[in-house]
């Protein structure tokens, strides 16, 4: 898997008029990159008219726009991209995402013989400005980068989907994202970019995924995300999310860093956020604070609730199973 220059195809999904000026902003954002990219692919989810007006709107040879011709939703659109991608690299970002000019150079910088995939930070760009009691541990629940990242060029097992980047050659040996996971329109749930780099990590253990702080993009937040709900539904979703997880790549792996995560990095928040009423006179601390034990309860609650769905589920096939006869199991 040596590659001294890695070319690199970036693949953008995107479903809904809606978000319109952010797919424009998040294609000029990869075309001015100090690297270029071979490439710029985006997929349009099941969207036919608006998959010709970006025909329309962007005609230059390294712009190619495609439907998703797999299962509906984000998986299957990027499993799209990567289909027909051309660079020995598959970059990923969001719609709604802007890349730092230098993106693509520290992504192509950071590969080497062992690398398999790299990935950085996803700022949040908060459209209405951030809520005083939403803490940054929990910037995860927006699709951004948390505090208790790390702050260097670090190995992890996961990457963020909306800045990752894998060798192409990768998908054609463990296959795409898988299509039962991950987000479809708007329903918060998601996995499937952890549940592939665990994959990928697990079939190659000697190679690394790599995290590369300086290869950042900036992602927006809009108000309708900027609320309790949305955190409390995001946070369940969570939990199911992690359950599938670990239910697929196995618990050690699919729930390695969440352990240090809610060991270490949740109670650090809360501490500090209680601490900010005295030190800081900041009252929202202690909103920030409540929010962190609130967040971690009911993600625990959501991944507790799929545990036991899975269960019975298995217990039921299980059962299933015993009543057959041998005639059953040759039919």
């Amino acid at each position: 898997m040596t590659q001294t220059t890695p070319e690199i195809s970036v693949v953008i999904c995107a479903y809904s008029d809606k978000r319109w000026d952010d797919l424009v902003a998040a294609v000029e954002s990869v075309r001015g990159q100090t690297v270029p990219a071979k490439e710029i692919i985006v997929v349009i989810d099941h969207n036919e008219p608006m998959l010709q007006r970006l025909q329309a709107r962007f005609t230059e040879p390294d712009f190619i726009a495609v439907p998703n011709k797999r299962t509906r939703g984000l998986s299957g659109a990027r499993n799209s991209g990567v289909a027909v991608a051309h660079g020995d690299i598959v970059a990923f970002i969001d719609d709604d995402a802007i890349a730092a000019p230098d993106w693509l150079q520290w992504l192509a910088a950071s590969y080497n013989d062992k690398v398999l995939g790299v990935g950085g930070p996803v700022q949040p760009f908060w459209l209405e400005g951030r809520p005083s009691w939403f803490p940054e541990e929990f910037d995860w629940v927006v699709g951004c980068t948390f505090l208790g990242m790390p702050e260097t060029t670090t190995r992890v097992t996961k990457l963020i989907g909306c800045n990752m980047s894998f060798r192409r050659e990768v998908f054609a040996e463990v296959g795409g994202f898988r299509t039962d996971m991950g987000r479809v329109g708007t329903k918060p749930i998601a996995g499937e970019e952890t549940e592939f780099s665990i994959r990928v990590c697990q079939r190659w253990p000697d190679k690394e995924l790599i995290y590369e702080p300086r290869a950042r993009v900036q992602h927006r937040v809009p108000a309708a995300r900027a609320n309790w709900g949305y955190f409390r539904s995001r946070s369940y979703y969570e939990g199911l999310s992690k359950a599938l997880v670990a239910q697929l790549v196995g618990t050690v792996d699919g729930l390695a860093t969440e352990r240090t995560y809610a060991t270490r990095t949740l109670p650090r928040g809360v501490a500090r956020g209680i601490a900010d009423l005295p030190l800081r006179r900041d009252p929202a601390g202690v909103a920030r604070a409540a929010t962190i034990a609130a967040g971690l309860g009911i993600t625990v609650y959501g991944y507790a609730q799929a545990k036991v769905a899975q269960r019975i589920k298995a217990l039921r096939h299980r059962e299933h199973s015993a009543a057959l006869t041998p005639e059953d199991h040759l039919i």
